[in-house]
């Protein structure tokens, strides 16, 4: 508006048109029709995070009562979980632990990696939907089942899950889909190896970067029990205590608890991806660099109307997305027009 008739809009109407916008993404996602066949992989891969949101302070908060020092931990503003989902399909790609450890460690890249066909996001914050509060993370999971019967309708191509190690992602996973092959993201994996290395080494050192590398090829070898064996004998030989007992005590406590997500030898020869990027890029992409910019809060309507459209213009459906809101305004403001066409056109 600004651009053709020079009229500047203020930040409350382009709050209202953006949800109202944002109104018509559920009904151009449905119009949608799924990916050709011929332009899928032979993986269906589905992946999940979550970001903070940055939310408005609530009516009737005592400013007075949020002043002053916080303590420690407490945060300058309170955030509201978004779930970020993703779903594409892949061809394998067949490695080894050497080729992982190469890429990196080594900073080596697969020029034959397949690149993801037909890649969709989503971020869904938990609110109320008519009148009933519906989880964010219930909302994902449901969506990415219902995309993995349309991408995968005989049930043939392997279903690959990777995300990090929060608990209730998983459980959220197995309520709604079964017999997906679910997979610890390797890179999380390489940070808590990075702090138990650093329990014995010093940060930067090549002692530290030679004790990531050998724990990671164990990994990726399936000695995963060896490695939290080691690591166990490691703590009690040099009688770690204090801060850096408790950082290896959490790093084992990691690995323990998510062991059989972590048969990377298995992952590996067949040909499955064993790295959340796509989520992990899409946290920033899709959420961060739109909703955290300098001194944004937002409220829940607003941050859901803004994640929808960020989404549908990330998942490189925008241009679509305004010809289907045009042609759904036409037919609502201009009911009778395809009869007066049809009319004029026989006269004509």
């Amino acid at each position: 508006m600004e651009r053709i008739l020079g009229l500047r809009q203020s930040v409350r109407s382009l709050e209202h048109m953006s949800v109202s916008m944002a109104s018509e993404v559920a009904g151009f996602r449905e119009s949608q029709p799924p990916a050709p066949a011929t332009e899928e992989g032979r993986i269906v891969v589905l992946t999940a995070d979550g970001k903070g949101v940055p939310m408005r302070r609530l009516a009737g908060v005592d400013a007075s009562a949020v002043r002053g020092r916080r303590t420690k931990g407490q945060k300058a503003n309170k955030k509201r979980m978004a779930c970020v989902g993703g779903i594409y399909t892949v061809e394998p790609f067949v490695r080894t632990a050497d080729d992982v450890v190469d890429e990196f460690l080594r900073d080596a890249r697969a020029p034959d990696r397949p690149a993801p066909c037909h890649k969709q996001l989503r971020a869904e914050l938990t609110r109320e939907i008519d009148g009933e509060e519906v989880n964010g993370k219930e909302q994902i999971f449901e969506w990415l089942s219902e995309q993995e019967r349309l991408r995968n309708p005989d049930g043939r191509k392997p279903v690959v899950c990777v995300m990090d190690g929060e608990r209730t992602l998983w459980k959220t996973l197995g309520r709604w889909i079964v017999g997906a092959v679910c997979i610890l993201d390797i890179f999380h994996v390489l940070e808590r190896l990075w702090q138990a290395a650093h329990c014995f080494h010093a940060e930067g050192s090549e002692a530290a970067k030679a004790f990531v590398t050998d724990r990671l090829q164990r990994l990726l070898e399936g000695q995963v029990g060896y490695v939290i064996g080691g690591l166990k004998q490691m703590a009690t030989k040099q009688r770690l205590r204090g801060s850096r007992g408790r950082q290896l005590g959490t790093v084992i406590g990691y690995l323990e608890n998510n062991r059989r997500f972590m048969k990377y030898d298995e992952y590996l020869a067949a040909g499955y991806p064993i790295g959340s990027g796509v989520a992990e890029g899409a946290c920033r992409h899709l959420v961060k660099d739109r909703m955290e910019l300098t001194g944004m809060r937002w409220c829940v309507p607003g941050a859901q109307a803004i994640l929808d459209l960020r989404a549908v213009y990330v998942n490189g459906d925008w241009d679509a997305f305004q010809a289907h809101r045009a042609d759904q305004q036409r037919a609502r403001l201009y009911p009778y027009r395809p009869e007066i066409l049809q009319l004029w056109s026989k006269a004509g």
